[in-house]
């Protein structure tokens, strides 16, 4: 594969560019949010993804009959790095996670009904996967989902769903048969989030962001508003999760962090000496500027594999995830170590090493090890599915 990029992609990148210096608002570009900036959880946020669609941006990778473009997924890369680097909203969830898989398996009302939608940012997801006692592992869940008439009853609890104080709808999987074995008979829905049998409560997490616990008492869904086939929702989950996997966990943000550290160990001094004659913090950059080289050439590969057609390449995915998010955190550790006492200041204070930034990516890059699949489910998806070793090892 050709890990450098054509004249054309990077002319696209440079249109980017200049789209991000135009709308250069704090509310809308804030790289302290760290990988939480890419939700669109508000009004600006919502105006400035609209705008996207409206340059076709949101559907570069998508078939031309649903309004994409059909381009290569390699554009899709570059415009969520840019975004990630500037600390904008990026297009994970909508366009990925529930438009791809609604363009696979969905039915053709739910075609006409959401992917115009999506293409002009004109509604938000939640996704409901985790619960109490199924949080990696979803094929655990337990919310049921019972026939009713023309549709279906669902009732019990989701957890860590952070879009669902803000979105209109909610991708959620529940069991719709309880005697089959539990990578099956569970099933995709689409629920309205204004429901009157949903209850949604906070929980604050420690990187100072929202996500909830979801109830459901009594929630009537349509048949009309299942995603695909019954009982074949956890396969479509699995399929989403690769693209979630690599989209939600971008590199650009890693590799400007990495950038800023850098910066203030060359500018900095400890004891009357530059702190980069320090030997010790010589060797740690080092390394982790060959790691972070690692993980960027990791998320070409994925994009390069997904290029090839067919369902998101899963090892892949879990491979770039785990060593990306991993990494992330131990450049986080070392931000913190090298930075010493200071580097406990809050973020955005500027007499702060590194005004803060060291401080918030600490806390943020906990959530990333476990969002979108624990470190320890990718080490089991990999060991399975390219080791083949064997499930109990």
């Amino acid at each position: 594969m050709d890990f450098e990029f054509s004249p054309e992609q990077l002319s696209f990148v440079d249109e980017v560019e200049r789209f991000l210096d135009e709308h250069d608002d704090p509310e809308v570009l804030d790289v302290t949010r760290e990988n939480m900036a890419q939700i669109v959880d508000t009004p600006k946020r919502r105006a400035f993804m609209a705008e996207m669609g409206r340059r076709g941006w949101l559907g570069i990778t998508w078939p031309k009959k649903h309004g994409g473009q059909e381009g290569d997924g390699v554009y899709e890369y570059l415009l969520n790095e840019s975004l990630a680097r500037r600390g904008g909203p990026q297009i994970g969830k909508g366009v990925g996670i529930i438009g791809k898989t609604l363009i696979r398996h969905g039915s053709e009302k739910l075609k006409a009904e959401f992917l115009p939608k999506i293409l002009r940012n004109e509604v938000e997801f939640a996704v409901g996967y985790s619960e109490p006692n199924a949080g990696s592992d979803a094929a655990s869940m337990q919310l049921r989902a019972v026939r009713d008439g023309d549709g279906w009853m669902l009732n019990g609890q989701k957890t860590w769903t952070t879009s669902a104080h803000f979105a209109e709808w909610y991708w959620v999987g529940a069991r719709t048969d309880p005697e089959a074995p539990k990578h099956f008979g569970i099933t995709l829905f689409l629920v309205p989030l204004d429901h009157p049998g949903i209850t949604v409560k906070p929980i604050w997490t420690m990187g100072d962001e929202r996500t909830n616990e979801v109830y459901l008492d009594d929630v009537w869904v349509s048949d009309d508003y299942v995603v695909g086939e019954l009982n074949h929702g956890f396969q479509y989950i699995s399929e989403a999760l690769d693209l979630e996997r690599f989209t939600l966990f971008t590199f650009s943000p890693i590799a400007q962090r990495l950038e800023l550290l850098s910066a203030y160990v060359a500018g900095a001094r400890r004891d009357g000496r530059p702190l980069g004659d320090d030997i010790v913090v010589r060797q740690r950059l080092a390394q982790l500027a060959t790691q972070a080289e690692v993980a960027r050439v990791l998320g070409l590969r994925f994009v390069h594999q997904s290029t090839k057609g067919g369902a998101a390449p899963t090892t892949e995915a879990s491979e770039y995830k785990l060593y990306a998010t991993e990494l992330s955190r131990r450049l986080a550790d070392a931000s913190m170590d090298i930075a010493g006492p200071g580097s406990q200041l809050r973020v955005k204070t500027k007499s702060a090493p590194m005004e803060g930034r060291a401080e918030s990516t600490y806390r943020y890059t906990v959530i990333d090890t476990i969002g979108g699949g624990a470190s320890e489910i990718q080490k089991n998806i990999i060991a399975r599915r390219k080791l083949g070793l064997p499930k109990n090892f």
